[in-house]
C-alpha cells in the first residue's frame, strides 16, 4: 500500500471531531506526537486497517464539526485509519453534502427535484439566493430531492459547530441526542470481526432545520436566525387516512396503525400497542419457521425489485460462512419517495423489532441501518429508539433473555442516490466510493465485508411484522394472488391530500388518487419516481400491483405517485429528470457515465422544440436510451429514460 501524505496540519478542531470518535492516536504512525518507541517499530498498522470501515463516519465528524473537509483533516484520517489519501479523496469527493474546499459553517439546501421544482422551487432557490449573500455566512445549494414532497417545497438548513438541533419539537430524553456526527449508534459494541473498533466517543455538535412548505423568509429564517426556525410538523400529518377522513372510505391500516397513535418515544407505549409480539412469535417458531411463514406470506422487496423476501433469506440462512450481516436500506433517495421516513419517524421501534427478527431467522448478530443523510428527525428517533431497546434488553448479548445476540449500528449517508443500490451500499458502509458491484456473487454469498448478507429496505422489514402476528394465510389473503399485503404509496403534486397511503395490492390509481383528491385538470401521473414512467389521466383503472403495472407497459418502483396538473411544464420536468440522473450517476461505467449526459443535452436542445424540429434528438435519446438499458452495470442507467420515453410515446410530449 502506496501511503502518500502531504504537508498540510489538521487544526486543533478538526483534530479533535476525528478523535472523538477513533479515540486518541496510539503512536506517531497514527498521527501522535512521535516518541522513542515510534521510532524501533511501527504500531497499529493492522488494527487501523481493520478499521477502513469507519472512514465515511469520519469524514461526517469533520462535516459536522467544521462545515467542510480540509486537505490536513483529510490527511489525519488517512493516517489513522491507514488508507491512501487518495482514495480517500475520491471517497470525500463522492458524496453531495461533503465538500472539499472551504464553506460557511452553514449549508443551506434547496430542494429543486421533482415535487418541489411543480411547486416552484426555482423561484424559492432564485429569491433565496437574491437575498443571502456572500456576507450573510450562509452557503446556499440546489439539492436533489429531500424527501419531503409531500410538503414541496422543502429546504433543509445544516449548520456546523452548533450545540443543539434545531427546528426539531422537544423529545424528552430525545433532546440530549443531538444527530450524531458519526455514524454508530451510542454505544454500538464492537463487531466479532473486528470492524467498527475505537469508537470513543460520539460528536453532537452540528445542527440542522426542516422548512417545508417553505417560503423565502421561512427559509431565510431557518438559516440565519436559530430562535426562528420553523418547527417541523409531527410525523402524522404526512398521512393522511389518520387524520380527516377522506371523501372516500379507507381500509383499516396495517403498516400505518401506531402513526399519530402510539407515541414514537416511548417504547412502553409501543408495547401497549401490540409492540415486540412479533419478535415472541419468532422465538417461539424459530428460525426456519419465520422463513417458512414469510416465504408463505409471499412477500417481495417493496424497494422497487420485488424480489421474493423469503427466497433471499432462505439463501442467506443457508451459507456455511460466517458472520451472517443484516442491512436495512434506508437510503430512499428516488425523487417522490418518503415512505421510510415516515415509518422511522412515526414508528422507529417496529424498525428495530423488524430488523431483530429478520437477523433472527438469518444467523445474523450485527445489524447495520444506512440511513440517509438529509433525515435529522428519522435519525434521532431511531437512534433513541435503539438506545431504548438496548437498555432494556431488546437488544445486545441476550434478546428477551433468549440467549441471542443482536445489536444495531446506524450509518449515516452524506447524498448519493446510487447507494440506494445495494452492492454501493455495502462499498459505502466499507470506507470505498459507493459504486456498484458486478453481479455474481450475490450478496447472500458475499455481501457487507464479503460475508453472506441479507438487505432490505424500510418497508419491507416492517411488513414481517403483521405476518408474525396475523400469520402467513391472512397476511395473503390480503392483495392479489401474486401481489400479497398491503402497500404504501407516497402521493405527491397536484393533489389536495398529499402524503403516505396505505391500500392493499389491487387497489386501482383512481382508488389512490380519489382518496389523494386529485385535481380536475390533470395532465401526467408519474408512477416510481424517476427512474418510473408516465401515465395518462385515462389510464387510471391500473391496478396498482406489480403484475399490473407490468401489464400496463409502466412500472410500480417503490409506490411514488406524483401527480400533475396541466399548469406544470411538462419539458422541464424531464430535463430535471435527466439533471438528476447525471449528477446521481457514479460514472463506473460507460453506457451510464455518457449516456446520462447525452440524454441530457438532447433534452436541453429540444425543451422548447416540437414535431419536426425536435425529430432528430427524440431517435437520439432512443438509441442512447437503449444503450443504456442494456447495457449499464445497474439499475441507475437501466432505468435513466425510463420516465422520457414513456412521456414521448404516451403523452407525446414533443409533438
Amino acid at each position: 500500500m502506496d501511503l502518500r501524505f502531504g504537508d498540510s496540519k489538521p487544526t486543533d478542531e478538526e483534530r479533535a471531531a476525528v478523535d472523538a470518535l477513533l479515540g486518541p492516536p496510539e503512536s506517531s504512525w497514527e498521527g501522535a506526537d512521535r516518541s522513542d518507541a515510534d521510532l524501533r517499530w511501527a504500531r497499529g498498522g493492522r488494527e487501523a486497517r481493520d478499521r477502513r470501515d469507519q472512514l465515511l463516519p469520519a469524514l461526517h465528524a469533520l462535516n459536522d464539526r467544521v462545515g467542510w473537509i480540509s486537505e490536513g483533516a483529510l490527511d489525519y484520517v488517512c493516517r489513522r485509519l491507514t488508507v491512501p489519501p487518495a482514495e480517500a479523496y475520491g471517497v470525500a469527493t463522492f458524496y453531495a453534502m461533503f465538500s472539499v474546499r472551504p464553506r460557511p459553517a452553514t449549508v443551506l439546501h434547496v430542494c429543486t427535484d421533482l415535487a418541489c421544482t411543480a411547486a416552484g422551487a426555482s423561484e424559492l432557490c432564485a429569491t433565496v439566493e437574491a437575498r443571502l449573500g456572500p456576507e450573510s455566512g450562509v452557503k446556499v445549494e440546489r439539492s436533489p430531492c429531500l424527501g419531503l414532497c409531500e410538503r414541496a417545497p422543502a429546504t433543509l438548513t445544516i449548520r456546523a459547530g452548533e450545540s443543539a438541533r434545531l427546528g426539531v419539537p422537544p423529545l424528552g430524553e430525545l433532546e440530549d441526542e443531538a444527530v450524531q456526527a458519526e455514524s454508530g449508534g451510542p454505544g454500538a459494541a464492537a463487531h466479532g470481526d473486528g470492524k467498527g473498533k475505537g469508537r470513543r466517543g460520539r460528536n453532537t455538535l452540528h445542527a440542522t432545520a426542516v422548512c417545508a412548505p417553505a417560503t423565502p423568509a421561512r427559509a431565510i429564517a431557518a438559516a440565519t436566525a436559530p430562535e426562528s426556525a420553523p418547527t417541523e410538523p409531527a410525523p402524522e400529518t404526512a398521512v393522511p387516512q389518520t387524520g380527516t377522513p377522506a371523501p372516500t372510505p379507507t381500509p383499516t391500516l396495517t403498516l400505518l396503525h401506531r402513526i399519530g397513535t402510539a407515541d414514537p418515544t416511548s417504547l412502553d407505549d409501543y408495547r401497549a400497542h401490540g409492540g415486540y409480539t412479533a419478535l415472541r412469535r419468532a422465538f417461539a417458531l424459530g428460525p426456519a419457521a419465520v422463513i417458512r411463514e414469510v416465504t408463505d406470506a409471499g412477500l417481495v422487496g417493496r424497494g422497487g425489485a420485488a424480489f421474493p423476501t423469503g427466497r433471499k433469506w432462505q439463501a442467506t440462512a443457508a451459507q456455511p460462512d460466517h458472520p451472517h450481516y443484516l442491512v436495512c436500506n434506508a437510503d430512499e433517495s428516488e425523487p417522490g419517495t418518503f415512505k421510510d421516513r415516515v415509518l422511522m419517524e412515526g414508528d422507529p421501534y417496529a424498525l428495530v423489532e423488524a430488523m431483530t427478527i429478520a437477523a433472527y431467522a438469518t444467523g445474523a448478530h450485527r445489524g447495520y441501518l444506512y440511513l440517509r443523510g438529509e433525515y435529522p428527525r428519522a435519525l434521532a428517533r431511531v437512534t433513541h429508539a435503539i438506545e431504548q431497546a438496548r437498555t432494556r434488553g431488546l437488544l445486545g448479548d441476550d434478546v428477551l433473555g433468549q440467549g441471542y445476540a443482536f445489536d444495531i449500528e446506524i450509518r449515516r449517508g452524506a447524498g448519493a442516490y446510487i447507494c440506494g443500490e445495494e452492492t454501493a451500499l455495502f462499498n459505502s458502509i466499507e470506507g470505498h466510493r459507493g459504486e456498484p458491484r458486478s453481479k455474481p456473487p450475490f450478496p447472500v454469498e458475499k455481501g457487507l465485508f464479503g460475508k453472506p448478507t441479507v438487505e432490505n429496505n424500510v418497508e419491507t422489514l416492517v411488513n414481517v411484522l403483521p405476518i408474525l402476528t396475523m400469520g402467513a394465510e391472512a397476511y395473503a389473503a390480503i392483495g392479489t394472488p401474486a401481489s400479497t399485503g398491503p402497500k404504501l404509496f407516497c402521493v405527491s403534486g397536484s393533489v389536495a391530500r398529499p402524503g403516505v397511503y396505505e391500500l392493499p395490492f389491487g387497489a386501482t390509481l383512481g382508488d389512490l388518487l380519489a382518496l389523494a383528491g386529485v385535481r380536475d385538470n390533470l395532465r401526467a401521473v408519474l408512477l416510481g419516481g424517476a427512474a418510473g414512467g408516465f401515465v395518462r389521466p385515462d389510464e387510471l383503472d391500473i391496478p396498482l400491483t406489480f403484475e399490473g403495472t407490468r401489464e400496463a407497459g409502466t412500472t410500480l418502483g417503490s409506490g411514488v405517485v406524483m401527480a400533475f396538473d396541466d399548469t406544470v411544464p411538462l419539458p422541464r420536468l424531464l430535463l430535471r429528470i435527466a439533471e438528476f440522473f447525471r449528477d446521481e450517476s457514479c460514472g463506473q461505467c460507460v453506457p451510464c457515465r455518457v449516456g446520462t449526459v447525452r440524454q441530457e443535452e438532447a433534452l436541453h436542445r429540444i425543451a422548447d422544440r416540437t414535431g419536426a424540429a425536435a425529430a432528430d434528438d427524440i431517435a437520439l435519446l432512443r438509441e442512447v436510451g437503449r444503450a443504456m438499458r442494456d447495457a449499464s452495470i445497474c439499475g441507475l442507467g437501466q432505468t435513466a429514460w425510463n420516465a422520457v420515453e414513456s412521456a414521448i410515446d404516451r403523452l407525446g410530449a414533443y409533438e
